[in-house]
């Protein structure tokens, strides 16, 4: 004891410490001590739990175009106790928004920033705007799709302010496209500018408070006590609640992360954070070359009226026109805060009609993206988890080349407009955008699968829409291209008894494997191995065997080539449906291997010397022809059925 207290008279002697800790803990509190008084405290406890946590993160963060989010991804799911850090960072900012209010009100209400308190008030002010700053910033660190797109709108509007927008938003962004300059800077902002600025404010607001005191409302309520120990207990007691809070929503649901932030895939569900989504709405008031009002000229009105308030309050009049502003201010915010959810979310929440038919359709794209986005972020990690890891070119490398994401991405703009995508038992497939009501082609859900060549070889199946019976289908009718359907027709007619029929049926039903199989789908390997025997029974069908089943005495090899080239107009079926099969056919289905000059609507995809629209990389046509056969990478042999195109 005597060493820590020669220590201790060392300190004092040459600091003062005992001073500062006596002046600190025995202020006077009038009125005694107030739950009421813990807002400027708490506040003070979030800034000090945001600048610890973001040091930490800072110590992992890579501020790059290139590493930003994948270093985000590390913090969040590979780093030890990373997603606690992140999560806590994330949500104590926002409850930072919400002390913020909350202290601004009690100010207000109470007469808190009469005189001498003016000047104080107003550097509270500007540090709600540095708060909100740095809210902003911190928004576009992840780099991911929801904070890029989100910034990208915020500094386009930044632009459009008057003078000096165009000269800001280049500031901002670092040149004239959004990059690694714009990374940078908001993370220079975020972790250097802002948090400078905020302390020396927050240094002057103490120094300030602690020179007028604390403003009592009723200094008569109650007998004057020291700040220590009974406001100390009260502080501590909102703090460790505020910090439950915060680590409970971490645990609940913790920090989001979208995809890679991709420039070339606009992302159709930005939005703001929730603190600033009001502003979002009342933008939606001033269409046109009105915006300018909106975003500027009225919020600016606001902010100055707010800095003058210590003015227009001296009087009684004047504070209570400050107090009802303030509910008017807070007040707004709050309707156009839920507007906006209530906008968005409109077509959960309601049915669609004739007069909200607008309204219903623009929150439905907004739900469809938001879906779209978070199945892509989830998509992305399960990736970046892979054994494969994140490459050296990013994580955006891992969007491109995924067939899973950019298959359908490329079939709905080169497939969906002929053929349709859906499957027959089950609505609420995970493609269902890509359902085509009026197809003039064949469905290519499971194509490849023995289901789907089981349907191809069903009389009844086979002139459906799913396959030949769609409208203007020249397989159906009279014509050279009617072959297939009066062959299973003709095959399985109703004039068999039941054993001809059951042996024709299991016929085609080995038939289909053995088709199937050609293909080499990984989603049927193992039933490939299992089913070898009925596999090989079905190629002897196939290369002739079926003939003797038949009266007509006919069989797939009259018009298919099983192995031997053959100039006649009906596609190969050596390695039908292979990926190699499909690559060759999107390249050119007019070739001898396939349809010949019997193709009437096919495009050629392959890339040619004469520049055509429909063309298309091979890389593209890899991605396509991989997502039909439902070739990509899987975590686990878990995979929801309703995700995978293969039954």
């Amino acid at each position: 004891m005597s060493a820590i207290r020669t220590i201790v008279d060392w300190l004092d002697d040459r600091a003062g410490v005992r001073e500062l800790v006596n002046e600190a803990l025995y202020e006077s509190v009038p009125g005694g001590s107030r739950w009421r008084y813990v807002w400027g405290s708490a506040l003070v406890m979030a800034f000090v739990t945001q600048a610890l946590t973001g040091i930490f993160l800072w110590m992992a963060y890579s501020p790059s175009t290139q590493t930003a989010w994948e270093s985000v991804y590390y913090i969040e799911h590979e780093m030890a106790g990373g997603w606690l850090l992140r999560g806590i960072h994330h949500y104590m900012a926002q409850m930072m928004i919400v002390l913020l209010a909350i202290h601004f009100i009690q100010v207000v209400w109470d007469g808190a920033y009469r005189a001498p308190r003016e000047l104080n008030f107003v550097i509270g002010l500007v540090l709600m705007l540095v708060v909100l700053g740095l809210s902003f910033t911190g928004y576009l660190l992840p780099w991911d799709q929801k904070g890029y797109w989100a910034t990208n709108v915020g500094t386009e509007l930044a632009s459009q302010a008057p003078i000096a927008g165009v000269a800001l938003k280049k500031l901002a962004v670092g040149g004239s496209d959004y990059g690694h300059h714009t990374l940078t800077r908001f993370f220079a902002l975020h972790a250097g500018v802002l948090p400078a600025l905020l302390v020396g404010f927050l240094v002057l607001h103490i120094m300030l408070f602690r020179r007028h005191g604390l403003h009592a409302k009723d200094r008569n309520r109650a007998p004057d006590t020291t700040f220590w120990p009974d406001q100390v207990l009260k502080d501590s007691v909102a703090s460790l609640g505020i910090l439950a809070a915060v680590l409970a929503l971490t645990v609940w649901k913790g920090a989001e992360l979208m995809a890679p932030a991709d420039a070339a895939n606009p992302y159709d569900a930005a939005r703001p954070e929730w603190y600033f989504l009001f502003l979002f709405q009342f933008l939606k008031w001033f269409p046109g070359e009105l915006e300018i009002w909106g975003a500027f000229i009225i919020p600016g009105i606001v902010v100055a009226v707010l800095f003058v308030m210590p003015w227009i309050g001296r009087s009684k009049a004047g504070h209570l026109l400050n107090v009802a502003l303030m509910g008017v201010l807070f007040g707004g915010a709050a309707f156009l805060t839920a507007q906006a959810l209530y906008d968005d979310n409109f077509a959960a929440w309601n049915e669609k009609t004739e007069d909200n038919a607008a309204r219903y359709e623009a929150s439905q794209g907004f739900l469809d993206a938001k879906q779209e986005a978070e199945h892509e972020a989830r998509r992305v990690i399960e990736l970046a988890r892979s054994p494969a890891k994140i490459p050296p070119t990013g994580a955006l490398t891992l969007v491109y080349n995924d067939p899973y994401l950019q298959g359908p991405k490329l079939y709905k703009q080169n497939c969906a407009g002929c053929h349709n995508y859906a499957d027959p038992e089950n609505s609420d497939l995970r493609w269902a955008y890509l359902v085509n009501k009026n197809p003039s082609a064949p469905n290519l859900f499971g194509v490849g699968t023995r289901k789907w060549i089981s349907g191809l070889l069903d009389p009844k199946q086979i002139v459906s829409a799913h396959y030949f019976g769609y409208a203007g289908s020249p397989f159906v009718g009279d014509g050279d291209q009617t072959d297939m359907v009066d062959f299973i027709q003709e095959s399985l007619s109703e004039d068999l008894d039941n054993e001809q029929r059951q042996a024709i049926q299991t016929a085609f039903k080995k038939i289909a494997a053995a088709l199937s199989a050609e293909a080499r789908l990984p989603s049927q390997a193992e039933a490939d191995a299992r089913d070898a025997e009925m596999i090989t029974e079905g190629r002897a069908l196939l290369t002739g065997g079926l003939a003797d089943l038949l009266e007509s005495g006919t069989s797939c090899t009259d018009c298919h080539t099983f192995g031997e080239m053959q100039d006649i107009g009906s596609p190969v079926l050596d390695d039908y449906m292979s990926r190699r099969w499909l690559l060759d056919f999107l390249s050119n289905a007019s070739d001898e291997r396939f349809y010949g000059e019997l193709n009437d609507r096919m495009p050629a995809f392959a890339p040619h010397d004469d520049l055509r629209l429909n063309q298309l990389d091979h890389k593209s046509l890899e991605l396509i022809v991989d997502w039909l056969r439902s070739d990509w990478y899987r975590p686990s042999q878990d995979t929801d059925a309703s995700e995978t195109a293969n039954p």
